[in-house]
């Protein structure tokens, strides 16, 4: 009894010790990210020779159905909204409000003082929301059909590998494409945050059977902004967005007319409603650690979705690494500054010190993105998606056939397993497997050779 309260005591301590320490640190972090705001906005300046906004801008009003077409943000009822007018046909794109509300301290005594200098506007302007100023600016290349920004910036790498798409006047992802090559069935492989279809070309492609490589066509592809995929600098990394180049890249260009598909953290969201889009063509939807968080009665489903992946915290470091990316624009885009940008330096110096021993290819992966398709990505996808995540688990239980299975690493810090038991919850027919001793990268990484056979039952399963 008295071992159980001193451990009971330690580890109120620990958390008690977080919270102050995480007080601290991320008071100075909010600090540094309005320091590197202006820092940047200086750089851009005389290196683009334009002032560029950030999502520290304040919002303003805009009235829709401005001149000639394009896009148009609106913000009504905490729901964010792009317009997107071209040609005659009129899209919906939902922007996550994460983007450009994140509470911080700095933040909040920096509005306080903009309010008190501001005089109240009495004047109404019919047809007229409330938008961050940044998305409106970003846009206004593809509304007048200009593209102003250089691809890439001047913060992005300019290697021939992050370039390759470029040259060409098609854009389409990068599909890493292996096993049978006269029909069978097929197999799309979706990565997840700050990664590339190397997560799985180079752990299970290896690793299966002859006889799945005769049977089976195998998908992977490289996400908008991440890998050898296009990386377009005016791009807002939509839901949208990702699943139109996913159903062009790979299944119109290959005429994959029914699919299995397995997915990782990010791309759960995005398997899902890829599933909700082609509910008859889905053989098999193999799921792992699936971002599920059901949101509270009463709060904000994208605000909850944030604080939830990224809690602010120092401890654990990957929860630590998550707030870094989801909070701190300026800090995050320095990161990619100094990592992604110099990545042959780094991959170098790896090999070197690891004297070519060490496989390079989740770093690769790592390091194959620009800032502007991370933040997008990560906040309209995973925080973004988080209003709407209900619907899609409604389709996919309602209106999918296919067996569905979920795997989860039992020591996952980032995405805990009761995301995989919450999404179960809705969909009771899903399989649930946890794995002892396996986090949310071991979860494949390290036991390839296991997973790839249990996916080949899968398959073989969703077969007879």
């Amino acid at each position: 009894m008295g071992v159980e309260r001193i451990k009971s005591v330690i580890r109120m301590l620990g958390r008690l010790l977080n919270e102050v320490v995480s007080f601290i640190v991320f008071s100075l972090l909010d600090l540094v990210d309005m320091i590197l705001c202006y820092a940047y906005r200086v750089a851009d300046f005389f290196v683009e020779s334009e002032w560029k906004p950030c999502y520290c801008s304040s919002a303003k009003e805009t009235i829709t159905g401005g001149g000639g077409g394009g896009k148009i943000l609106v913000s009504e009822a905490g729901e964010s909204k792009v317009v997107r007018l071209s040609c005659a046909k009129l899209q919906l794109e939902e922007i996550s409000d994460t983007l450009y509300t994140r509470h911080s301290m700095v933040a909040e005594l920096s509005n306080a003082a903009a309010v008190r200098a501001s005089k109240p506007v009495s004047r109404r302007v019919r047809s007229s929301f409330t938008v961050n100023s940044t998305i409106i600016e970003m846009l206004q290349g593809r509304i007048g059909g200009n593209q102003t920004l250089p691809i890439p910036r001047w913060s992005d790498c300019d290697c021939k590998t992050c370039t390759s798409w470029t040259s060409s006047s098609k854009q389409s992802l990068f599909v890493k494409v292996d096993g049978a090559e006269n029909g069978g069935e097929d197999v799309v492989f979706i990565h997840g945050f700050i990664s590339s279809s190397a997560f799985w070309s180079e752990t299970i492609y290896p690793n299966l059977s002859k006889s799945a490589k005769s049977k089976y066509r195998f998908f992977a592809v490289d996400l908008l902004g991440f890998g050898r995929s296009p990386k377009p600098t005016d791009s807002l990394y939509t839901l949208k967005e990702h699943l139109d180049m996913i159903e062009t890249s790979v299944l119109q260009a290959y005429n994959v007319k029914s699919f299995h598909i397995v997915a990782h953290s990010l791309g759960c969201i995005l398997a899902l409603a890829l599933a909700v889009n082609h509910p008859s063509s889905v053989k098999s939807l193999t799921l792992l650690a699936p971002p599920y968080f059901p949101t509270p009665k009463g709060e904000q489903a994208t605000q909850y979705m944030m604080r939830r992946l990224a809690p602010r915290r120092v401890w654990p470091v990957i929860g630590f690494g998550a707030s870094i990316a989801c909070w701190y624009e300026h800090i995050s885009r320095t990161i990619c500054l100094v990592i992604c940008k110099n990545h042959r330096l780094w991959e170098f110096l790896t090999k070197l010190l690891t004297r070519n021993r060490m496989r390079t290819y989740l770093m690769e992966g790592f390091f194959l993105h620009t800032h502007n398709a991370a933040w997008h990505t990560l906040h309209n996808i995973l925080c973004g998606t988080a209003g709407k995540i209900e619907g899609y688990i409604d389709e996919v239980k309602n209106r999918l056939k296919c067996d569905i299975t979920i795997y989860h690493g039992k020591n996952d810090e980032l995405i805990p397993v009761e995301c995989s038991y919450n999404l179960k919850a809705r969909i009771p027919r899903a399989h649930v497997k946890v794995v002892e001793d396996k986090d949310h990268i071991t979860i494949v990484v390290g036991r390839q050779e296991t997973f790839a056979r249990e996916l080949e039952g899968i398959w073989k399963n969703a077969t007879t």
